[in-house]
Protein backbone atom coordinates (compact mmCIF):
# COMPACT_ATOMS: atom_id res chain seq x y z
CA UNK A 1 0.00 0.00 0.00
CA UNK A 2 2.69 2.43 0.64
CA UNK A 3 4.60 1.27 -2.19
CA UNK A 4 1.92 1.93 -4.39
CA UNK A 5 1.65 5.90 -2.68
CA UNK A 6 5.57 6.07 -3.70
CA UNK A 7 4.60 5.68 -7.28
CA UNK A 8 1.89 7.68 -7.28
CA UNK A 9 3.67 10.09 -5.44
CA UNK A 10 7.06 9.57 -7.83
CA UNK A 11 4.50 9.66 -10.81
CA UNK A 12 2.75 13.15 -10.04
CA UNK A 13 6.19 14.78 -9.51
CA UNK A 14 7.14 13.48 -13.11
CA UNK A 15 4.05 15.17 -14.66
CA UNK A 16 4.30 18.28 -12.56
CA UNK A 17 7.96 18.96 -13.99
CA UNK A 18 7.00 17.16 -17.58
CA UNK A 19 3.72 20.45 -17.53
CA UNK A 20 6.69 22.81 -16.12
CA UNK A 21 9.06 22.23 -18.74
CA UNK A 22 6.80 22.67 -21.91
CA UNK A 23 5.12 25.90 -20.36
CA UNK A 24 8.98 27.27 -20.37
CA UNK A 25 9.34 26.25 -23.84
CA UNK A 26 5.97 27.98 -24.46
CA UNK A 27 7.03 31.25 -22.76
CA UNK A 28 10.46 30.76 -25.16
CA UNK A 29 9.03 30.59 -28.46
CA UNK A 30 6.47 33.25 -27.84
CA UNK A 31 9.40 35.27 -26.86
CA UNK A 32 10.69 34.56 -30.00
CA UNK A 33 7.82 34.97 -32.09
CA UNK A 34 7.21 38.46 -30.79
CA UNK A 35 10.62 39.17 -31.25
CA UNK A 36 10.74 38.15 -34.09
CA UNK A 37 7.38 39.83 -35.13
CA UNK A 38 9.06 43.23 -33.85
CA UNK A 39 11.88 43.20 -35.42
CA UNK A 40 9.55 42.68 -39.00
CA UNK A 41 7.18 45.25 -38.15
CA UNK A 42 9.82 47.97 -37.47
CA UNK A 43 10.03 50.87 -40.13
CA UNK A 44 13.42 51.27 -41.68
CA UNK A 45 14.71 55.08 -42.17
CA UNK A 46 17.81 56.89 -43.72
CA UNK A 47 19.58 59.15 -41.79
CA UNK A 48 18.31 61.89 -44.71
CA UNK A 49 14.82 61.04 -43.65
CA UNK A 50 15.77 62.94 -40.39
CA UNK A 51 17.14 66.24 -39.12
CA UNK A 52 17.96 67.54 -35.74
CA UNK A 53 16.05 70.45 -34.82
CA UNK A 54 17.83 73.77 -34.20
CA UNK A 55 18.39 77.22 -33.51
CA UNK A 56 19.28 78.45 -36.78
CA UNK A 57 18.84 81.89 -38.99
CA UNK A 58 15.36 82.21 -40.26
CA UNK A 59 15.26 84.54 -43.63
CA UNK A 60 12.51 86.70 -43.76
CA UNK A 61 11.67 88.52 -47.18
CA UNK A 62 10.15 87.78 -50.55
CA UNK A 63 10.49 86.13 -54.13
CA UNK A 64 11.52 87.72 -56.98
CA UNK A 65 11.77 87.05 -60.28
CA UNK A 66 12.38 89.24 -63.46
CA UNK A 67 14.57 89.22 -66.02
CA UNK A 68 18.40 90.57 -66.36
CA UNK A 69 19.32 93.57 -68.17
CA UNK A 70 22.26 95.63 -69.05
CA UNK A 71 22.74 98.70 -67.19
CA UNK A 72 24.06 100.48 -69.93
CA UNK A 73 22.07 99.54 -73.47
CA UNK A 74 22.35 101.77 -76.72
CA UNK A 75 20.24 102.08 -79.53
CA UNK A 76 22.91 103.27 -82.50
CA UNK A 77 20.46 105.28 -84.86
CA UNK A 78 21.41 107.65 -87.82
CA UNK A 79 21.60 111.59 -87.01
CA UNK A 80 21.66 112.02 -91.23
CA UNK A 81 19.75 110.58 -93.74
CA UNK A 82 21.89 109.03 -96.69
CA UNK A 83 22.98 105.33 -97.43
CA UNK A 84 24.77 103.14 -94.93
CA UNK A 85 27.99 102.44 -95.38
CA UNK A 86 31.33 100.23 -93.94
CA UNK A 87 28.97 98.26 -91.22
CA UNK A 88 31.47 94.96 -90.76
CA UNK A 89 30.32 94.60 -87.13
CA UNK A 90 28.21 91.36 -86.10
CA UNK A 91 26.24 90.47 -82.81
CA UNK A 92 28.32 89.22 -80.43
CA UNK A 93 31.15 91.81 -81.76
CA UNK A 94 33.30 93.72 -79.00
CA UNK A 95 33.09 97.87 -79.60
CA UNK A 96 35.26 100.57 -77.49
CA UNK A 97 34.03 103.96 -77.04
CA UNK A 98 34.86 106.29 -79.82
CA UNK A 99 35.05 103.47 -82.28
CA UNK A 100 34.17 103.79 -85.95
CA UNK A 101 30.95 102.10 -86.37
CA UNK A 102 29.81 102.48 -89.79
CA UNK A 103 29.23 105.85 -92.32
CA UNK A 104 26.50 107.62 -94.13
CA UNK A 105 27.15 107.99 -97.73
CA UNK A 106 28.47 112.09 -97.48
CA UNK A 107 27.81 113.32 -100.68
CA UNK A 108 24.21 115.33 -99.85
CA UNK A 109 26.19 116.45 -96.37
CA UNK A 110 29.11 118.12 -98.33
CA UNK A 111 26.80 119.37 -101.04
CA UNK A 112 24.94 121.28 -98.22
CA UNK A 113 28.41 122.20 -96.43
CA UNK A 114 30.10 123.85 -99.74
CA UNK A 115 26.42 125.93 -100.14
CA UNK A 116 26.77 126.93 -96.73
CA UNK A 117 30.20 128.22 -97.37
CA UNK A 118 29.78 130.16 -100.17
CA UNK A 119 26.94 131.66 -98.83
CA UNK A 120 29.62 132.60 -95.90
CA UNK A 121 31.46 133.97 -98.72
CA UNK A 122 28.50 135.88 -99.70
CA UNK A 123 27.17 137.19 -96.56
CA UNK A 124 31.34 138.22 -96.04
CA UNK A 125 31.18 140.28 -99.46
CA UNK A 126 27.75 142.23 -98.06
CA UNK A 127 29.36 143.11 -94.88
CA UNK A 128 32.40 144.49 -96.44
CA UNK A 129 30.30 146.61 -99.03
CA UNK A 130 28.09 147.61 -95.66
CA UNK A 131 30.95 148.88 -93.89
CA UNK A 132 33.00 150.63 -96.66
CA UNK A 133 29.26 152.42 -97.39
CA UNK A 134 29.12 153.08 -93.77
CA UNK A 135 32.46 154.86 -93.65
CA UNK A 136 31.91 157.03 -96.53
CA UNK A 137 28.61 158.09 -95.42
CA UNK A 138 30.36 159.09 -92.44
CA UNK A 139 33.01 161.33 -94.33
CA UNK A 140 30.41 163.01 -95.96
CA UNK A 141 28.08 163.83 -92.69
CA UNK A 142 31.62 165.87 -91.53
CA UNK A 143 31.59 167.67 -94.58
CA UNK A 144 28.19 168.37 -94.58
CA UNK A 145 27.18 166.78 -97.87
CA UNK A 146 24.72 164.49 -96.64
CA UNK A 147 22.18 164.18 -94.07
CA UNK A 148 22.09 162.57 -90.76
CA UNK A 149 19.15 160.32 -92.03
CA UNK A 150 21.19 159.02 -94.33
CA UNK A 151 24.26 158.37 -92.15
CA UNK A 152 21.98 156.47 -89.65
CA UNK A 153 20.67 154.10 -93.18
CA UNK A 154 24.03 153.59 -93.36
CA UNK A 155 23.98 151.85 -90.15
CA UNK A 156 21.10 149.54 -89.96
CA UNK A 157 22.45 148.16 -93.53
CA UNK A 158 25.24 147.51 -91.67
CA UNK A 159 23.83 146.07 -88.84
CA UNK A 160 21.74 143.84 -91.23
CA UNK A 161 24.82 142.65 -92.80
CA UNK A 162 26.47 142.15 -89.67
CA UNK A 163 23.26 139.89 -88.81
CA UNK A 164 23.27 138.05 -91.69
CA UNK A 165 26.73 137.25 -91.95
CA UNK A 166 26.62 135.70 -88.22
CA UNK A 167 23.06 133.37 -89.51
CA UNK A 168 25.54 132.37 -92.64
CA UNK A 169 28.40 131.00 -90.19
CA UNK A 170 25.97 129.41 -87.79
CA UNK A 171 24.62 127.83 -90.91
CA UNK A 172 27.80 126.48 -91.57
CA UNK A 173 28.54 125.16 -88.10
CA UNK A 174 25.54 122.96 -88.75
CA UNK A 175 26.66 121.47 -91.77
CA UNK A 176 29.91 120.96 -90.38
CA UNK A 177 28.25 119.21 -87.47
CA UNK A 178 26.12 117.39 -89.60
CA UNK A 179 29.34 116.27 -91.25
CA UNK A 180 30.67 114.68 -88.14
CA UNK A 181 27.12 113.08 -87.78
CA UNK A 182 27.96 111.09 -90.55
CA UNK A 183 30.07 109.04 -89.05
CA UNK A 184 28.62 106.89 -86.24
CA UNK A 185 31.03 106.39 -83.36
CA UNK A 186 30.29 103.80 -80.72
CA UNK A 187 29.36 105.68 -77.03
CA UNK A 188 30.02 102.99 -74.62
CA UNK A 189 32.63 99.95 -74.05
CA UNK A 190 30.44 96.61 -74.89
CA UNK A 191 29.29 94.36 -77.91
CA UNK A 192 26.65 94.28 -80.03
CA UNK A 193 23.22 93.21 -79.08
CA UNK A 194 21.70 93.22 -82.62
CA UNK A 195 22.60 94.54 -86.00
CA UNK A 196 19.07 96.36 -87.45
CA UNK A 197 20.59 97.89 -91.05
CA UNK A 198 22.81 96.08 -93.10
CA UNK A 199 24.97 98.38 -95.77
CA UNK A 200 23.55 99.93 -98.65
CA UNK A 201 20.46 100.45 -97.23
CA UNK A 202 19.21 104.20 -97.24
CA UNK A 203 18.89 105.01 -93.54
CA UNK A 204 16.28 108.32 -92.63
CA UNK A 205 16.97 110.22 -89.45
CA UNK A 206 17.25 108.46 -86.22
CA UNK A 207 16.82 105.49 -88.56
CA UNK A 208 18.07 102.49 -85.95
CA UNK A 209 20.87 101.22 -86.88
CA UNK A 210 22.80 99.04 -83.84
CA UNK A 211 21.97 97.89 -80.13
CA UNK A 212 24.88 97.68 -77.99
CA UNK A 213 25.21 96.38 -74.42
CA UNK A 214 27.82 96.83 -71.62
CA UNK A 215 27.62 93.13 -69.80
CA UNK A 216 30.04 94.18 -67.33
CA UNK A 217 26.78 95.65 -65.09
CA UNK A 218 23.54 93.81 -65.12
CA UNK A 219 20.26 94.54 -63.45
CA UNK A 220 17.52 92.34 -62.70
CA UNK A 221 14.29 93.96 -63.23
CA UNK A 222 11.16 92.82 -60.46
CA UNK A 223 7.94 93.80 -60.11
CA UNK A 224 6.56 93.50 -56.58
CA UNK A 225 3.45 94.25 -54.86
CA UNK A 226 2.98 98.26 -53.40
CA UNK A 227 2.13 95.96 -50.00
CA UNK A 228 5.54 93.67 -50.12
CA UNK A 229 7.38 97.27 -51.65
CA UNK A 230 7.22 98.78 -48.19
CA UNK A 231 9.75 96.88 -46.70
CA UNK A 232 12.39 96.95 -49.31
CA UNK A 233 15.31 98.76 -48.80
CA UNK A 234 18.32 100.20 -50.47
CA UNK A 235 21.23 97.53 -50.01
CA UNK A 236 19.30 94.52 -49.12
CA UNK A 237 20.79 91.10 -50.12
CA UNK A 238 19.06 88.54 -52.61
CA UNK A 239 20.13 85.32 -54.35
CA UNK A 240 18.88 84.57 -57.57
CA UNK A 241 18.93 81.84 -59.78
CA UNK A 242 19.48 82.09 -63.06
CA UNK A 243 17.86 80.64 -66.26
CA UNK A 244 20.68 77.74 -67.31
CA UNK A 245 22.96 78.39 -64.44
CA UNK A 246 22.82 75.59 -61.25
CA UNK A 247 24.76 78.21 -58.90
CA UNK A 248 23.29 80.58 -57.31
CA UNK A 249 24.19 84.70 -57.52
CA UNK A 250 24.14 87.59 -55.46
CA UNK A 251 22.61 90.95 -55.97
CA UNK A 252 21.78 93.84 -54.37
CA UNK A 253 19.07 96.77 -54.01
CA UNK A 254 20.61 99.78 -56.19
CA UNK A 255 16.63 101.46 -56.77
CA UNK A 256 13.30 101.61 -56.16
CA UNK A 257 11.15 103.03 -58.31
CA UNK A 258 9.39 106.00 -56.72
CA UNK A 259 5.73 105.32 -58.90
CA UNK A 260 3.58 102.04 -58.97
CA UNK A 261 2.96 100.64 -62.47
CA UNK A 262 -0.26 101.80 -64.35
CA UNK A 263 -2.70 99.03 -63.94
CA UNK A 264 -0.94 96.33 -61.95
CA UNK A 265 -0.59 99.15 -59.60
CA UNK A 266 3.22 97.11 -59.29
CA UNK A 267 6.24 98.51 -57.94
CA UNK A 268 9.75 98.11 -60.11
CA UNK A 269 12.90 97.28 -57.89
CA UNK A 270 16.55 97.04 -59.19
CA UNK A 271 19.10 94.58 -57.80
CA UNK A 272 22.63 94.67 -59.33
CA UNK A 273 23.78 91.62 -60.19
CA UNK A 274 27.43 90.32 -58.99
CA UNK A 275 29.28 89.69 -62.46
CA UNK A 276 29.50 86.03 -63.57
CA UNK A 277 30.30 84.81 -66.71
CA UNK A 278 27.90 83.24 -68.74
CA UNK A 279 24.85 86.02 -67.72
CA UNK A 280 23.03 87.72 -70.33
CA UNK A 281 20.81 90.02 -71.09
CA UNK A 282 17.41 88.80 -70.92
CA UNK A 283 18.03 85.81 -68.89
CA UNK A 284 15.18 85.06 -66.46
CA UNK A 285 15.87 84.77 -63.01
CA UNK A 286 13.92 84.49 -59.77
CA UNK A 287 15.28 84.45 -56.11
CA UNK A 288 14.42 85.34 -52.55
CA UNK A 289 14.83 88.88 -51.35
CA UNK A 290 16.20 89.18 -47.54
CA UNK A 291 14.38 91.46 -45.82
CA UNK A 292 15.27 90.53 -42.75
CA UNK A 293 16.72 87.71 -40.56
CA UNK A 294 15.76 85.98 -37.01
CA UNK A 295 17.04 83.08 -34.48
CA UNK A 296 14.73 80.93 -33.93
CA UNK A 297 14.44 77.32 -33.16
CA UNK A 298 12.88 75.93 -37.01
CA UNK A 299 12.12 73.10 -38.52
CA UNK A 300 11.16 72.77 -42.13
CA UNK A 301 7.43 73.66 -43.01
CA UNK A 302 7.19 70.74 -44.83
CA UNK A 303 7.73 68.62 -41.62
CA UNK A 304 4.83 70.09 -39.72
CA UNK A 305 1.80 67.90 -40.19
CA UNK A 306 -1.81 68.68 -40.22
CA UNK A 307 -4.14 66.12 -40.38
CA UNK A 308 -4.94 66.53 -36.68
CA UNK A 309 -6.90 68.86 -34.91
CA UNK A 310 -3.60 70.96 -34.04
CA UNK A 311 -0.02 71.42 -35.89
CA UNK A 312 2.33 68.59 -34.94
CA UNK A 313 5.95 66.88 -35.40
CA UNK A 314 6.93 63.39 -36.01
CA UNK A 315 9.80 62.77 -33.80
CA UNK A 316 11.97 59.70 -33.34
CA UNK A 317 12.29 59.39 -29.36
CA UNK A 318 14.08 56.42 -27.76
CA UNK A 319 13.59 54.12 -31.41
CA UNK A 320 10.12 54.82 -31.90
CA UNK A 321 7.86 57.99 -33.33
CA UNK A 322 6.43 60.10 -31.36
CA UNK A 323 3.48 62.76 -32.46
CA UNK A 324 4.75 66.35 -30.86
CA UNK A 325 2.13 69.07 -31.08
CA UNK A 326 3.68 72.32 -31.63
CA UNK A 327 2.80 76.49 -31.88
CA UNK A 328 4.08 77.92 -35.56
CA UNK A 329 5.47 81.17 -35.55
CA UNK A 330 7.62 82.86 -37.99
CA UNK A 331 7.96 81.81 -41.37
CA UNK A 332 10.94 82.27 -43.59
CA UNK A 333 13.87 80.54 -45.82
CA UNK A 334 16.76 78.70 -44.52
CA UNK A 335 20.47 80.15 -45.47
CA UNK A 336 21.97 79.62 -49.53
CA UNK A 337 22.06 77.36 -51.06
CA UNK A 338 19.23 75.06 -49.76
CA UNK A 339 16.93 77.77 -49.40
CA UNK A 340 14.53 75.27 -47.57
CA UNK A 341 11.53 76.74 -46.50
CA UNK A 342 11.58 77.28 -42.37
CA UNK A 343 8.88 77.76 -39.77
CA UNK A 344 9.78 78.54 -36.17
CA UNK A 345 8.29 76.58 -33.42
CA UNK A 346 7.43 76.18 -30.02
CA UNK A 347 7.11 72.92 -28.08
CA UNK A 348 9.85 71.55 -29.42
CA UNK A 349 12.98 70.12 -27.78
CA UNK A 350 16.39 71.56 -29.01
CA UNK A 351 18.38 68.16 -31.10
CA UNK A 352 15.20 66.49 -31.30
CA UNK A 353 15.29 63.95 -34.12
CA UNK A 354 12.42 65.22 -36.88
CA UNK A 355 11.20 63.03 -39.63
CA UNK A 356 11.09 65.06 -42.51
CA UNK A 357 8.34 64.89 -45.05
CA UNK A 358 10.42 62.33 -47.14
CA UNK A 359 9.54 59.66 -44.82
CA UNK A 360 5.63 60.49 -45.30
CA UNK A 361 3.00 59.87 -42.35
CA UNK A 362 4.35 57.26 -39.55
CA UNK A 363 1.90 55.51 -37.26
CA UNK A 364 2.61 57.03 -33.49
CA UNK A 365 4.05 54.57 -31.07
CA UNK A 366 5.84 52.68 -34.12
CA UNK A 367 9.32 50.70 -33.81
CA UNK A 368 12.07 52.73 -36.54
CA UNK A 369 15.45 51.78 -37.12
CA UNK A 370 18.09 52.85 -39.17
CA UNK A 371 19.55 52.30 -42.52
CA UNK A 372 22.99 54.58 -41.98
CA UNK A 373 23.22 55.27 -37.89
CA UNK A 374 21.98 58.27 -36.56
CA UNK A 375 25.40 59.73 -35.50
CA UNK A 376 25.81 60.47 -39.03
CA UNK A 377 23.17 62.78 -39.14
CA UNK A 378 24.63 66.40 -38.54
CA UNK A 379 22.37 70.03 -38.68
CA UNK A 380 23.35 72.02 -41.77
CA UNK A 381 24.08 75.53 -40.24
Amino acid sequence: MKRSRRWITALLLLLLMLALGWRIQVARKSAVTAASASKVEAIELAASDVMLASVQPLNQGLPLAGSLKAAQSVLVKARVPGELQGLQLREGDTVQVGQVLARIEPTEVQARQQQALRQVDAAQAQLDIALRQHSNNQALVRQGFISNTALETSESNLAAAKANKLAMDAAAELTHKAMADSVLRSPINGQVSQRIAQNGERVPVDGQVLVLVDLRQLEMEAAVSAAESVNIRIGQTADLQIEGSGALVPARVVRINPSTMAGSRSVLVYLALTPSPGLRQGLFAQGFLNTAQNQALAVPQSAVRNDKPTPYVQVIHDGRVQHVPVELGARGMGPAPERTPLVAVTGLAEQAQIVLASAGGLPEGAAVRFTTAPAAMTVKP
